[in-house]
C-alpha cells in the first residue's frame, strides 16, 4: 500500500480539484472568473445555448474606378479586433470570431439575446472622433436667480454638538468647518425651497464630477478634472471666490446652506463677523457660476478625415512619437481648429486640447502647441514607449478603416433549437457512458468496475478542465468528448487483455497486472499519439479554412485523448495495484472477463 501512496495522492487531489471545480456554477479568484448560468458553468456553443451566427464579407472598391480592391490580411485583422473589442464591450456576450476565405469574418455569438443590436453594432464604421477640449469653462447658472434667494450673511459656522444645526448626510458634503477651527467664519445663504433644490440639483451634478475624477485616479485611468462652484457677492464690496462641493453644508433648516468665508486677497486674514457683514451689506446680490472642468465640443473630424497614422521619432530627441495625416478635408478643419486654440491661448492664457476618442473610449488628448494647416501633426508625450505608440498608431488606424463589409449568410439558433440540443447531447453523453460502464463491469467484473471508477475520474477531470482553459463546447465538441470516453476504454481494454494472456500463462495476479500494463502500453501510446497528430491537422485546416465546428472537435478531442492515457495508465493501474494487495484477490474469478474457463484457477496471496 505504501508503495503506491504518491500516486494515490496525485488521484484523490485531482478527484477534489474537480469535484470543487464542477461543484461551483461560477469561479471567481481575483481577476480570474471561470464559469457562468451554464449546465456545471461550462462554456457551450451556438448550437447548444442557441445565437447567432453571422458571416461578412469585405469589399474594398477604388473610389474612382469602382472595381474590387484585394483586402489584405492586416486589414482583416484590424475589422476582427475592432468587432471584438466592441461586442466585448457592449455586454453582448464573448464572440467566436474567424477569418475565413481571405475576406470573409465569421462571428457566432453564442447566448446572445438582442442579434438585431448585434448587427447594428458589427455593421457601424469604426468611431473615431476628434474633439475640441476646453479647460474650466464657465457657465452662468440661470436656473438660480436672485428670487430664488431669501438672505445672505455671514456668521459663525453652527455649533454641530446642536441637534438643530447639524448637517445633512455625506452626498450633500464630505468635510465640514467646526466651531474652533482657524476659519469657522461662513457664508450662510438661506433659499426658497425652490431655489434650495435648484442649488442641490447643481451642488449634486458638480460632486458627481469630484467623485468621478476620484474614482479615475484610484482605478488609474486618466485624469479627470472636476467641476466646482463660483459664488459671486455684489455688496458692498464685490466678493468673489471658489467654492468647492466639499465645503458647501446645507444646515438643518434645508433650505440654508454655509460657504466657507474667503480670506482677503491682499492680507490673506480672514475677517470678523462684523466685518464680514459690512462687506456683504443688507442688500447683497449672489450670482452663481459653474466652472466646468473639462468641455468636449464635437467638431465634425472622424475617422474618415484621417488618410494615415504610422509611428515614428523625434528627429531631435529620439523619442518615439505618433505622425497622422489628414485628407483634404481633415487638413482644412484640422488647420482651422489647431489656428482658434492658438490664438485663444495667446489671448487668454488658456490652451485647449484635442481629445481623440475610439468608439466613445478616449485614446489621448494631446496639447495644441502651433497652428496646423498642412495636414500633418506629431504627437508626442513623456509616457510614450515605442509600444505605446505602436498600439496608437495601430487603433488609430484601425479607427479609420473598417473595411466596408456586407452581411452575406445569417443564421438565427433559436433558444428552443439550443436548449433541445443541449437536452439530447446530455442524455447521449449520460446513455453511452452508461453503456459503457455496464459493458465492463458485467464482462470484466472487478477490472471492470475499477476502470469504470477510473472512467468516472476522468470524465470529472475532462469537464474540470474543459471550465477552466474554458473550452466553448457545441455539438461536434460533445461527440469528440463521447469519443474521446471509448477511446478511454479501449485503452482499458488492451491492458485487461494482456492481464488475460500473462494470467492464461500461470502468472500471479500481481504479476499479471504488471506486465499487462507494459505490454499494453506501446499499442496505447502509438494509438493516441496518432490520433493527436490527427487532431492538430484538423486544428491547422479548421483554422486555415475558418471552419469552427471541426476546430471544436480537434480541441476537444485531443483534451480527452491526453487526459485518458493519463486515466487508463496512472488511475487504472494504481487501482488495480491497490486491489491487488487486498483480500479480493482469494476470489480469482472475479479478476477473470467472462467466459475466460481456460485460465488457470490460482490463488493469489495479498502482497505484503
Amino acid at each position: 500500500m505504501r508503495r503506491y501512496g504518491r500516486a494515490v495522492i496525485v488521484i484523490a487531489v485531482l478527484v477534489v480539484m474537480s469535484a470543487a471545480i464542477l461543484s461551483f456554477q461560477e469561479i471567481k479568484l481575483g481577476g480570474f472568473e471561470r464559469g457562468g448560468d451554464t449546465p456545471l458553468g461550462l462554456s457551450l456553443g451556438l448550437e447548444l445555448q442557441g445565437g447567432s451566427h453571422l458571416v461578412y464579407q469585405a469589399a474594398l472598391t477604388d473610389p474612382e474606378t469602382g472595381e474590387l480592391i484585394p483586402v489584405t490580411e492586416d486589414q482583416m485583422k484590424a475589422l476582427k479586433r475592432i468587432i471584438e473589442r466592441r461586442i466585448n464591450a457592449s455586454g453582448l456576450g464573448e464572440p467566436i470570431i474567424q477569418i475565413q476565405d481571405d475576406n470573409q469574418l465569421l462571428i457566432q455569438l453564442p447566448g446572445i439575446s438582442d442579434p438585431d443590436r448585434a448587427k447594428d453594432l458589427i455593421g457601424e464604421t469604426a468611431r473615431l472622433v476628434f474633439k475640441r477640449r476646453s479647460i474650466n469653462v464657465p457657465i452662468e447658472l440661470d436656473e438660480l436667480t436672485q428670487e430664488d434667494i431669501v438672505s445672505v450673511t455671514a456668521d459663525l459656522f453652527p455649533d454641530l454638538s446642536d441637534p438643530t444645526a447639524k448637517s445633512t448626510p455625506a452626498d450633500t458634503a464630505t468635510t465640514t468647518p467646526e466651531a474652533g477651527d482657524d476659519n469657522p467664519l461662513v457664508l450662510l445663504i438661506d433659499f426658497t425651497e425652490q431655489g434650495a433644490a435648484e442649488f442641490q440639483a447643481v451642488l449634486n451634478r458638480v460632486l458627481d464630477t469630484f467623485f468621478m475624477a476620484s474614482a479615475a485616479v484610484e482605478q488609474g485611468d486618466r485624469p479627470l478634472i472636476p467641476s466646482r462652484l463660483d459664488v459671486t457677492i455684489e455688496g458692498e464690496i464685490q466678493l468673489r471666490f471658489e467654492a468647492s462641493p466639499l465645503t458647501i453644508v446645507q444646515l438643518a433648516t434645508s433650505t440654508t446652506y454655509a460657504f466657507a468665508y474667503p480670506a482677503d486677497v491682499e492680507t490673506g486674514e480672514i475677517p470678523t463677523v462684523a466685518e464680514a457683514q459690512a462687506q456683504i451689506g443688507p442688500n447683497a446680490k449672489v450670482f452663481f457660476t459653474e466652472i466646468q472642468g473639462q468641455v468636449d465640443q464635437d467638431i465634425s473630424l472622424t475617422g474618415d478625415d484621417l488618410a494615415r497614422a504610422y509611428a515614428g521619432q523625434n528627429s531631435a530627441s529620439g523619442a518615439p512619437v505618433v505622425n497622422i495625416e489628414f485628407n483634404d478635408r481633415g487638413t482644412r478643419i484640422f488647420g482651422e481648429l489647431t489656428t482658434d486654440i492658438v490664438n485663444k491661448e495667446r489671448t487668454t492664457g488658456v490652451a485647449d486640447q484635442i481629445a481623440i476618442f475610439l468608439d466613445d473610449d478616449e485614446l489621448i488628448a494631446p496639447v495644441v502647441q502651433t497652428a496646423i494647416t498642412a495636414g500633418t501633426a506629431v504627437i508626442s508625450g513623456r509616457d510614450f514607449t515605442i509600444e505605446r505608440v505602436q498600439d496608437i498608431t495601430l487603433l488609430l488606424e484601425s479607427g479609420r478603416l473598417p473595411i466596408p463589409i456586407d452581411l452575406i449568410e445569417e443564421l438565427d439558433v433559436s433558444a428552443i433549437l439550443g436548449e433541445d440540443s443541449l437536452a439530447k447531447s446530455v442524455v447521449a453523453g449520460f446513455v453511452g457512458l452508461g453503456l459503457v460502464l455496464v459493458f465492463m463491469s458485467l464482462y470484466y467484473r472487478l477490472p471492470g468496475v475499477i476502470a469504470s471508477v477510473a472512467l468516472i475520474i476522468y470524465t470529472a477531470t475532462v469537464l474540470a478542465i474543459f471550465k477552466i482553459i474554458p473550452v466553448t463546447l457545441n455539438l461536434s465538441g460533445v461527440a469528440a468528448a463521447i469519443l474521446s470516453i471509448g477511446m478511454a476504454v479501449d485503452a482499458n481494454i488492451l491492458i485487461f487483455e494482456r492481464m488475460k494472456e500473462e494470467l492464461r500463462a500461470g502468472r500471479t495476479l500481481l504479476s499479471a497486472i504488471n506486465i499487462g500494463f507494459d505490454r499494453a502500453w506501446p499499442a496505447i501510446r502509438d494509438g493516441n499519439v496518432s490520433t493527436l497528430i490527427t487532431c492538430g491537422i484538423l486544428f491547422w485546416f479548421s483554422d486555415r479554412l475558418g471552419t469552427t465546428i471541426v476546430q471544436g472537435f480537434a480541441v476537444t478531442l485531443a483534451i480527452g485523448v491526453t487526459i485518458s492515457m493519463f486515466s487508463a495508465i496512472t488511475v487504472s493501474r494504481t487501482l488495480l495495484r491497490l486491489m491487488a494487495t487486498t483480500r479480493l484477490t482469494r476470489r480469482v474469478s472475479w479478476w477473470l472477463p467472462s467466459g475466460a474457463s481456460d485460465i488457470p484457477q490460482q490463488t493469489a496471496a495479498p502482497a505484503a
